[in-house]
């Protein structure tokens, strides 16, 4: 074999893939994908940017992912100059890697100008993007856009192919969400189901992850807990919490009539979500945990006057996964002015009595699921290492 055949059988029997993640979803994306390449292709090598799970599978960060993990426009602009510092120096160590493929991360204000910067320098360098981005919902334009720069997209909704299709956007194949691998922890058993229908019912309250979303939405949750109890009658309320935010939330509800069983931690969390009989909820990726859990909802969500504009750029139908998975309206959602106690209460009451409401969303559900799942055996992970692995063969 001639040297350079050698040197081709060295590199495919050793693939290098750089990976870019810019927030702790990502990360966790970030971390599942270094375990199927692994598994694909026990050779690979990888450098790049991620958080603590990307560590816990061999990656040596450039640098700490809290420096780039950072949401909302006054956040950027203040962190601004060591952003454009991070993209540059990402962009010349995946230069110096010189890997068989790129694979960005989610955080698209980050991870899509790295990608930008290696395409003008490497244009044969195969580029991946883990998580599309919301092209649907607003500036549809940057579909057709990513074409420039973006040479796969690995989808996790199963309506996102068709959309990039339809807006011109790079190819997209549906991976799966990382959720539907958890179905195990979010399924109820047979005690589970009946604890559903127990007396009284167990109601979910999800203010948010966000100290926004908490200060926003809560006290309205609770004026809606208290109209639900005076309608329907009493109910036990869980109120799974994230750990940074458990002290506000326990100041919060600290004076509600009826305190709710606040709870931390995943276990608990699905645990309540398993014996559930409704939820109500902010709206983000909670309302499809909840959906594949099979507990109705009602969704609300409110942003600050600035962010209001919003509603004008906005070109889907609604803001609830669920709904936008399924293609109907199913799950009632309250945005700004609408969200209100009473109409929070309304909804919910519907939800916790037999009746047609509740058994609309129980057959949506299901149907999710099956428009979620994957091939017998197939993992979100497995699905995108395959697409990444492919991606770097053809270039070697």
């Amino acid at each position: 074999m001639t040297r350079a055949g050698l040197k081709r059988e060295a590199k495919r029997a050793a693939m290098k893939v750089f990976l870019v993640a810019g927030e702790e979803s990502g990360d966790q994306l970030g971390a599942g994908l270094m375990r199927a390449l692994r598994a694909r292709q026990p050779g690979v090598v990888t450098a790049g940017v991620g958080g603590t799970a990307m560590a816990k599978e061999g990656l040596e960060s450039l640098f700490p992912m809290d420096d780039i993990a950072v949401m909302g426009f006054v956040s950027v602009i203040a962190r601004l100059p060591l952003l454009v510092k991070r993209i540059g120096e990402t962009a010349e160590a995946a230069l110096r890697f010189e890997p068989d493929v790129l694979a960005i991360i989610d955080s698209p204000d980050f991870t899509h100008r790295v990608a930008r910067r290696l395409r003008a320098a490497r244009p044969d360098l195969p580029i991946v993007d883990y998580v599309s981005p919301t092209v649907w919902a607003w500036r549809p334009g940057r579909a057709a856009q990513m074409r420039r720069s973006i040479d796969h997209v690995l989808a996790l909704l199963p309506f996102e192919p068709e959309a990039h299709r339809r807006l011109g956007g790079p190819a997209c194949s549906y991976v799966g969400h990382p959720l539907i691998e958890r179905l195990d922890v979010l399924t109820p058993n047979e005690d589970e189901m009946r604890a559903r229908s127990a007396d009284p019912p167990l109601v979910l309250v999800l203010p948010g992850s966000r100290r926004s979303e908490v200060t926003r939405l809560l006290d309205d949750f609770g004026a809606a807990i208290g109209l639900i109890r005076s309608t329907f009658g009493p109910v036990e309320v869980v109120l799974p919490a994230v750990p940074h935010l458990e002290a506000l939330i326990r100041a919060r509800v600290a004076d509600w009539p009826w305190p709710p069983r606040i709870v931390t931690g995943e276990a608990e969390k699905f645990a309540a979500f398993r014996r559930a009989r409704a939820a109500l909820a902010a709206s983000g990726t909670v309302t499809l945990e909840l959906a594949l859990a099979s507990v109705p909802q009602c969704v609300a969500y409110k942003v600050s006057w600035a962010e209001g504009f919003l509603k004008y750029v906005i070109t889907v139908p609604s803001i609830v996964l669920p709904n936008l998975i399924l293609g109907e309206n199913v799950v009632p959602e309250f945005l700004q002015e609408a969200c209100t106690p009473h109409k929070l209460a309304g909804a919910m009451v519907a939800l916790l009595r037999d009746g047609p409401d509740r058994e609309a969303q129980i057959a949506a559900f299901q149907r999710l699921k099956e428009l979620m799942s994957l091939a017998d055996g197939e993992s979100p992970a497995g699905r995108a290492a395959e697409i990444v692995i492919k991606a770097g063969s053809q270039r070697s």
